[in-house]
């Protein structure tokens, strides 16, 4: 009986890897002298050598992976090719595993598709798991397509892998055909590939899915919980996250940390605080750094500066005061507390202050506006040795373009450009919103034509820094260039085009673009939409049009557009309809003075002493004082209300001062004002 002949060597083998096996091969193999005699002696048999050699090979690659020895590593797989035990059961596992840990990916994928048929699933979800180390998804997803047709069956443990990179990806069809592969292959037993299922659907926004999947289950554990409860919480399906989250057997805290975050990213701060506080009494689980994270997160946005210093005890109590994390949330929740004083012994007391830490309270002083304490912050920081990264400048450059302070601003173009950072698209976006909110038009245009990728924000920016210098043709033709471009339209990009159109009073164009907005891009108006309709409408003195959008519009008006109607009213001498919008204004009791002021100011331009009096009543009640302010059409009607504020704050017994004197007033009028404001 003839022995089998030795597998020839692979040919899908680049030419690139024969090289770089070949270079790996002793001089001693490669120049052997020939036998002398004509026949060799007799091999011994062929399982036992294969077998014996396999088996050396795999324990040399181990010990390869284990000390990261490339040259060694592939001179074995060069003695494995030779021998033909490459696609070997033991060798090429360790194989793969030795690529993987190199990171040498490619070499990985290669070595085990050159095995094709004769691999098994193992080999493979190596590679997969590799993938999915790095957050590679779509090559998971690749792997796993390859293998039905290399000839190779996926098994259990191949599935929780492409199932997460399903999720990833947000794509749900590849997840229900490993359902259905599932189910005709008998899986269902295996908890880690329902728990990877029901996760799949959770991210895919498919919740129908993963309930079904949920409830199918024939037992259920800690991570079966945490997914469904978190996909609940992902879709902002509070009512059901909770309602499941009370049937958790024996719920840990992870479990409703991911319910309080995601009511968090939600902006339901007040039930983000009552979870924290159920999580503390008796019957909750307890709290982490985590969960004393997201609370002091809840507080800061919503002002609850008590809860706050409670949970700032309880991480003292619980040793988390210390933590990086902590931290940082205790300096930002009492900086947008507006105690900065606190924030700043706290960042003072910080043992080791990371960038993070910086970082925090810097964005604290831009919260409150502090701009010459954020500079000497920022120069204290590179003093310290901390080079500041992109979010500290993108700090830095939203607060100087907030108060309008040009020289910090260049300051920190200037550092930017020193420091060849000007590669950053984010800086660039920000550079060009800042110069054109400081109106320096010029120098935005620079930057933005300096940028490598115009994107929709620099367009934005830049239309709204001409529109706001009255340039709303530039802006509409930056608006035509931007769709030109195939760039998306948001709704900010729409607010912005609109409020450009109301600087500039092209009203025909702004209604355009308004209904452009609906028809063409498929966005639903806002209440910033409208509200720059109606300071279109108003500013161009079409009050009845500002009106009627108000009245019809899906949402109930702010007191910003009433205030806006009442002014130009005022302006235009149309007292019906701004007593219309004044009666509306004082329903909302809201506690800006400057909105009773503008009301005040409208019944003395008609001169109704009776409701003007009713107004100083409603604001003696509420305690209110009249301080200067303006509405948005002042500044474009060059209004100065100086005078007027002058004249509500005082009376005068005797009548009006020389310099407040109306021709207009006549000596019963002065009297029924004295009157209306308590003279």
């Amino acid at each position: 009986m003839r022995p089998p002949p030795l597998p020839p060597p692979p040919a899908a083998l680049s030419r690139h890897h024969l090289l770089r096996i070949r270079r790996c091969l002793p001089p001693d193999w490669l120049n052997a002298a020939p036998a002398r005699s004509p026949s060799p002696p007799p091999p011994p048999p062929p399982a036992a050598a294969s077998s014996f050699s396999a088996s050396s090979l795999a324990s040399l690659l181990y010990t390869c992976t284990a000390g990261r020895a490339r040259f060694p590593g592939e001179q074995v797989h060069a003695r494995a090719v030779a021998l033909g035990v490459a696609a070997h059961p033991s060798v090429l596992p360790r194989l793969a595993s030795f690529y993987l840990a190199l990171g040498d990916l490619p070499a990985a994928r290669a070595a085990v598709e050159i095995a094709a048929g004769k691999a098994r699933a193992f080999p493979w979800n190596l590679l997969i798991w590799g993938y999915a180390e790095r957050g590679m998804w779509a090559d998971v997803v690749r792997a796993y397509g390859r293998m039905p047709a290399l000839g190779v069956g996926a098994d259990r443990f191949t599935y929780p892998s492409v199932l997460r990179a399903c999720g990833e990806l947000r794509d749900a069809a590849i997840g229900r055909g490993i359902e259905r592969r599932i189910e005709r292959w008998m899986y269902g037993l295996d908890m880690y590939v329902w728990n990877a299922l029901v996760g799949m659907y959770a991210k895919c926004g498919e919740l129908e899915d993963a309930r079904r999947v949920f409830d199918g289950m024939p037992a259920r554990d800690v991570v079966s919980w945490n997914a469904m409860v978190s996909g609940y919480a992902s879709a902002g399906m509070w009512g059901e996250a909770f309602e499941l989250l009370q049937q958790v057997p024996g719920a840990n805290i992870v479990t409703w940390n991911i319910v309080a975050a995601g009511n968090l990213k939600a902006g339901n701060y007040d039930e983000v605080v009552r979870l924290v506080s159920q999580m503390r009494s008796s019957q909750g689980p307890g709290l982490d750094f985590m969960t004393v994270v997201i609370g002091l997160k809840a507080c800061g946005r919503n002002g609850y500066l008590r809860i706050g210093r409670e949970l700032h005890g309880v991480a003292v109590r619980l040793c988390f005061d210390r933590l990086e994390r902590v931290e940082c949330s205790l300096i930002t929740m009492y900086s947008r507390c507006q105690m900065m004083s606190s924030s700043y012994c706290l960042f003072r007391a910080c043992s080791v202050r990371s960038m993070a830490t910086w970082n925090s309270l810097l964005a604290g002083f831009a919260f409150m506006d502090q701009v010459e304490e954020a500079v000497l912050l920022f120069r204290e920081m590179i003093e310290s040795s901390f080079f500041p990264n992109d979010v500290t400048l993108l700090t830095m450059l939203s607060l100087s373009a907030r108060v309008g302070h040009l020289c910090h601003g260049r300051e920190m173009h200037c550092y930017i450009l020193k420091h060849g950072l000007s590669a950053s698209n984010l800086l660039q976006n920000s550079l060009v919103d800042m110069y054109s909110k400081s109106g320096q038009m010029e120098a935005a245009r620079r930057v933005f034509d300096q940028t490598q990728c115009q994107d929709r924000h620099a367009y934005t920016s830049l239309i709204l820094g001409y529109g706001m210098q009255r340039e709303g043709l530039l802006s509409l033709k930056l608006f035509d260039e931007m769709i030109a471009n195939n760039i998306k339209v948001d709704h900010v990009t729409m607010v912005a085009v609109l409020s450009a159109c109301s600087h500039s009073g092209l009203v025909t164009q702004g209604q355009l673009r308004f209904a452009e907005m609906i028809d063409v891009f498929g966005i639903e108006p806002r209440v910033e939409h409208f509200s720059c309709m109606v300071d279109l409408y108003c500013r161009e003195g079409l009050l009845r049009m500002a009106e009627e959008i108000i009245n019809k519009m899906p949402f109930q008006p702010t007191a910003a557009m009433l205030a806006t109607l009442i002014e130009a009213c005022r302006i235009h001498g149309k007292t019906e309809i701004g007593d219309r919008a004044a009666k509306r204004l004082l329903a909302m009791r809201t506690n800006n003075p400057g909105h009773y002021k503008l009301v005040a100011n409208m019944y003395i331009s008609a001169k109704r002493w009776p409701e003007l009096a009713k107004v100083r009543s409603l604001m003696s009640t509420m305690e209110l004082n009249m301080i200067p302010t303006h509405s948005l059409l002042e500044s474009e009607y060059d209004i100065s209300l100086v005078e007027q504020d002058y004249f509500l704050n005082r009376s005068t017994p005797g009548g009006l001062s020389d310099d407040m004197t109306d021709t207009d007033f006549s000596s019963s009028e002065e009297v029924k004002f004295t009157e209306a404001f308590g003279g």
